[in-house]
């Protein structure tokens, strides 16, 4: 009743009709193949109207279903003459891709909720940001053996034919300790007959982990940061991008490498998530629109002036917060955007560094970068044992179309802030990848888009060359040899913030000092009408 309900939903589906064209293609090559590959899409919701049962093994015993999926379509092939090389049901490899899942708690797959079924072997959805890429590899998708016994029947034809299984390593696909079910021989591979196939080791972080990189300290939760890792195989290579944001599909598995066990996904599908635009701009901010519209400054005027009243009073470090606030409207995801990278000139460390942590903390991609760990992409040795070369996306991918807070420029090194400056004149970083260290034959290099604006600050305060006045200042000019001139330049905006930090004005002081007694206080009026959350809406 199934295999018919099957022939139903693709003929109805059109997946019947891409079957056959993928028949001819094998067909018109003339060539024997050992596995013969083929990738259904699968509508769960539509298979279970036809039948309950179906729908349910689709979803629950994806395997399962795979069987009687590969059983119709050797009926299909014997029947319509479609593959003539074609000899054993073996031989053919099916590949079920649901378009979705219901959209249930069960189908989520959560690696902090407990029990965590991963031996289930069913379909789950995912979502995260990729957070590390490895660079494309080979794999056994299927091979053929051979009985070694010279009278056996079996040592000859398509009888014992190996096929890759989702969360299967390669030892499981290809050994050499295999026997024949017939007579015991040692069964020896057919190497002729080998289909590799594309494999892609991905790593992916909740997207919930990005609120533990904006820099602040929620002493609310407490939780651990840990990665999960994805296989894409075959036409799934290279469909992710490092730093986006992606919902999978995929069927968890357990795979042993030496004396660990990692939990891992192999991924049928891949969706790109795009940001949600503001839900809506609060009541508040419309109103004071309607307030404003006689002037084209007076609205943004008065947004810089009340802007980061939790940080500093109302009426202070306009410019800066002005700055600011046009460099946050700047953010997208999109290529080939309008970035607005703020450099800060300051000897007044602390309250700048508050006001562009709190700024930073009303995007979901703010991330402040830690100065002890790379900005920018950096490559390294994958760590599942298959020796290639992985890619770390660092700081700067993960602020992607968002904004990456580097600190005090003046404490990084030479060699980072020409990297930084190249990027910035850019918009890209180029990884070299060295064929020799990572077991390829050729050398690489990989040139990753960098979508992300960039905010940093430089101490004239702790310099040994002391930000002085001199006799023959020029109107408009000040002192920054603290940074090479070319670096200055790429920066889209130059912010001189004039306060010397042993003249703080008295609102500063106050604020500073209410704050220190009472961190919850709202010390104004128009922090209780201008909410955090109105500015990030």
């Amino acid at each position: 009743k199934m295999k018919e309900i099957i022939l139903v939903y693709l003929d109805r589906s059109g997946g019947l009709e891409k079957f056959v064209h993928d028949c001819k293609k094998y067909n018109d090559s003339k060539q024997s193949y050992a596995v013969y590959r083929f990738v259904i899409s699968i509508n769960p919701s539509d298979v279970a109207e036809l039948d309950a049962t179906l729908g349910n093994y689709i979803l629950h015993k994806p395997m399962k279903a795979a069987e009687i999926f590969q059983s119709v379509c050797f009926i299909a092939i014997k029947t319509l003459s479609l593959i003539e090389q074609l000899q054993t049901e073996a031989q053919i490899s099916i590949l079920l891709k649901p378009t979705h899942l219901p959209p249930l708690p069960s189908y989520v797959l959560s690696l902090s909720a407990f029990p965590f079924n991963y031996t289930s072997k069913r379909f789950y959805m995912s979502e995260g940001i990729v957070i590390a890429m490895g660079t494309v590899t080979k794999y056994t998708q299927g091979a053929r053996f051979l009985c070694t016994g010279e009278t056996c029947p079996f040592s000859e034809g398509f009888r014992y034919i190996r096929v890759h299984l989702p969360g299967a390593t390669e030892s499981a696909t290809v050994r050499n300790d295999f026997v024949c079910s017939l007579c015991s021989s040692p069964l020896q591979e057919d190497m002729k007959f080998r289909v590799l196939g594309d494999k892609q080791i991905v790593e992916m972080i909740d997207t919930k982990v990005l609120n533990a990189l904006k820099g602040y300290s929620d002493h609310k939760s407490h939780f651990r940061i840990q990665t999960f890792t994805v296989f894409l195989r075959d036409e799934l290579a290279n469909r992710m991008t490092i730093g986006n944001h992606y919902k999978i599909i995929g069927i968890p598995a357990c795979v042993q490498n030496g004396p660990q066990a990692t939990v891992c996904i192999e991924v049928s599908s891949v969706q790109l998530c795009k940001p949600n635009g503001p839900s809506f701009i609060g009541e508040n901010f419309k109103y004071l629109l309607t307030l404003t519209s006689s002037s084209c400054w007076r609205f943004t005027a008065t947004l810089a002036n009340i802007f980061a009243s939790q940080v500093v009073p109302p009426g202070t470090y306009n410019t800066l917060k002005l700055a600011i606030l046009l460099s946050l409207v700047q953010t997208c995801e999109i290529e080939n955007a309008d970035y607005l990278d703020l450099l800060i000139v300051t000897s007044d460390t602390l309250i700048t560094d508050r006001l562009l942590n709190y700024s930073l903390c009303l995007l979901p991609r703010g991330i402040r970068h830690p100065s002890s760990s790379d900005i920018f992409p950096s490559v390294s040795k994958d760590k599942h044992g298959t020796g290639s070369a992985s890619i770390q996306a660092c700081s700067a991918l993960l602020a992607q179309g968002g904004i990456c807070y580097i600190g005090d420029l003046s404490s990084y090194k030479k060699d980072k802030l020409e990297l930084l400056q190249s990027v910035l004149e850019s918009r890209t970083t180029t990884l070299f990848i060295p064929g020799k260290k990572y077991g390829e034959e050729a050398d690489q290099q990989v040139t990753i888009s960098v979508q992300t604006n960039f905010w940093s600050y430089v101490d004239v305060g702790s310099s040994p060359r002391k930000h002085t006045a001199r006799d023959s200042f020029l109107i408009g000019q000040m002192d920054l040899s603290l940074i090479p001139p070319n670096l200055l330049d790429v920066f889209g905006l130059l912010i001189y913030n004039e306060f010397p930090s042993c003249q703080l004005s008295f609102p500063v002081v106050h604020h500073v000092l209410q704050k220190a007694i009472n961190p919850e206080a709202m010390l104004y009026r128009v922090s209780q009408q201008f909410k955090t959350q109105d500015y990030e809406e």
